[in-house]
């Protein structure tokens, strides 16, 4: 019986081919149309499949013990690890490859919240109320000097804005990463942060949140 590693590594295997627009059954070239050659169908499973490198390279899923969790932070050997992202990427994204740096599976995990409230601290981002009622953050001049940007994407339940980190503000959050660890400590006396809300999902292309 292969074992749950093995999977992951077949599994993976899969998605490449059918990122790259091959059958992973015949390894024949699928048609242009077929809608694994859709741009934003193709970004989703080198995603899908970069998260299962990632999983793979520390052995695969390993189950957390019980006990105090120690508090997130990282070495400055792992943060040199850090995969900048090419394109501008929503903060749930890096924050989940942040957390991928963890060699302690045990530990804490960084919130996407510790570092947009550490951006909102040092005046990059703002908060506002929308006329929904809906609490939302957006960059200042501060911010959109540094590299952060809002793009407006249409969904299934219509267009919504999205908040896009480039390199350079990628950079930034990795030089300040200990003050941004500091407020993810900080929010766990007060709250369960350790694992993303139950009532959230993450768009795999985006990073973006869909609520509910």
């Amino acid at each position: 019986m292969a074992t749950d590693l093995e999977i992951m590594i077949h599994a993976k295997s899969y998605l490449d081919k059918l990122a790259n627009g091959i059958n992973p059954l015949t390894d024949q070239m699928l048609p242009e149309s077929d809608i694994v050659n859709q741009v934003r169908i193709s970004r989703c499973l080198f995603y899908v499949s970069d998260v299962l490198r990632q999983v793979i390279e520390k052995g695969g899923l390993k189950k957390t013990p019980k006990g105090p969790q120690p508090p997130f932070a990282l070495t400055p050997e792992q943060i040199d690890r850090f995969q900048f992202f090419e394109s501008p990427i929503h903060v749930t994204a890096i924050a989940e490859r942040l957390n991928f740096l963890r060699e302690d599976e045990h530990m804490r995990r960084l919130s996407h919240r510790s570092i947009t409230d550490f951006l909102e601290r040092e005046g990059f981002l703002t908060s506002y109320t929308d006329t929904a009622g809906a609490h939302k953050r957006k960059p200042t001049d501060q911010g959109l000097a540094l590299g952060i940007s809002v793009e407006m994407r249409d969904g299934y339940k219509g267009p919504y804005t999205v908040i896009l980190y480039d390199q350079n503000a990628q950079q930034y959050i990795l030089d300040h990463l200990d003050e941004i660890a500091e407020i993810n400590r900080t929010k766990g006396k007060s709250q369960k942060d350790s694992a993303p809300d139950q009532a959230e999902r993450i768009d795999p292309e985006t990073g973006e949140i869909i609520r509910g």
